[in-house]
């Protein structure tokens, strides 16, 4: 749920504290060398006061209280507040200069989804952006999300956006941080994946948190993070905190790809080193997303049972496929897409032994 508005007064110049002792030296009809006789110090300390040169300090505050009557705290804040106005006019200044990046963020999307707070002012926009990101600027983004982009590139994706792509990952980090999980541990991991499979055949609403649940129990952060424009990813693995994040979108909503794309980032995981990045998108390839895809399409599919399937189906006929499917306890769809993959099936075939999935209004 995004932050609730607030007013905030954000004053657009600033007084020098020397313009209020100046005021007050006049009203008192006291002179600068006056002062300075008084407090102790110098006249160029008081001239380069007034002239905000010289900020006042603790001991001056004290000094001030005992000439002129006013107490320490009302010459201190007055510092305070001036020191406070001044970076931040500054940092107002320095981020009205990265506008334009804003506009390549997908502000809106992240809105309606609830991510961030929606501002009419551009500049506070600007920082409840950078504060998703948690980053004090562009320029801290560019770094932090230097690793995403490498891989992100890689995917080779037309029409894409890596500001997009990485509000993507950051949500993705956002909820896998949420997620209690025991120290990852490779062999149980491994293991639940048969449990896994048998899901596949399950509805959303149960498939979603009893996969979340084993996996987080050998170690691994399971999120689903709806898809942002200009993204064109669909899955993505990383180590954060101890613990392996995959990240999942309804990108492509039939259950062949949902479930495919679940078991190839698992692959990365349980193949692959913990310093890598995998994002998953059009156009990629390369030795180590063959040996996800390989992994996954044999966990999804025993190799040796589908070849036994092949030997006696008809190249056409449905029923063999929900019977075999029936067999390995996986869902039919998952054949169907594997059939269609290896053009085996038409991709116009078949298509109604799918499940699609959309994002429900409350995710």
């Amino acid at each position: 749920m995004a932050n609730k508005k607030t007013n905030q007064y954000i004053p657009d110049y600033i007084v020098p504290p020397g313009e209020v002792l100046k005021d007050y030296l006049e009203s008192l009809g006291m002179t600068q060398a006056e002062l300075a006789a008084r407090t102790g110090l110098t006249k160029k300390t008081i001239n380069e006061i007034i002239k905000g040169k010289s900020p006042i300090t603790h001991e001056t505050a004290l000094k001030f209280e005992r000439a002129l009557g006013r107490p320490a705290h009302f010459w201190n804040n007055l510092e305070r507040q001036f020191q406070e106005d001044r970076i931040r006019l500054a940092e107002q200044q320095r981020l009205e200069s990265y506008l334009d990046w804003l506009k390549k963020v997908p502000v809106n999307a992240m809105t309606k989804l609830g991510w961030i707070a929606k501002h009419k002012d551009k500049t506070r926009q600007l920082e409840e952006v950078l504060r998703f990101f948690g980053v004090a600027s562009p320029k801290q983004w560019q770094e932090v999300w230097h690793n995403y982009q490498v891989a992100y590139r890689q995917t080779q994706c037309l029409k894409t956006s890596a500001e997009s792509v990485s509000a993507w990952l950051r949500r993705g980090e956002i909820e896998a941080l949420e997620i209690k999980c025991a120290p990852f541990n490779r062999k149980r991991f491994l293991k639940i994946l048969d449990d896994v499979r048998d899901l596949t055949r399950k509805s959303p609403n149960i498939f979603v948190p009893e996969l979340v649940n084993l996996a987080a129990s050998a170690g691994v952060a399971v999120v689903f993070v709806h898809e942002l424009p200009k993204t064109g990813v669909f899955g993505a693995t990383r180590w954060l905190k101890g613990k392996a994040v995959l990240q999942l979108s309804l990108r492509y909503k039939s259950n062949d790809h949902l479930w495919f794309t679940f078991f190839h980032e698992a692959g990365h995981i349980l193949k692959h080193g913990r310093k890598e990045i995998f994002i998953e998108g059009n156009g990629l390839d390369g030795e180590k997303e063959e040996e996800a895809n390989a992994f996954a399409r044999d966990k999804l599919i025993p190799p040796v049972a589908y070849r036994r399937f092949l030997s006696t189906w008809d190249g056409r006929s449905l029923e063999p496929i929900r019977r075999f499917a029936e067999e390995i306890n996986v869902a039919p769809g998952i054949i169907v897409g594997r059939l269609q993959f290896e053009e085996r099936l038409p991709r116009s075939h078949g298509n109604k032994l799918k499940v699609f999935y959309r994002w429900s209004q409350a995710s």
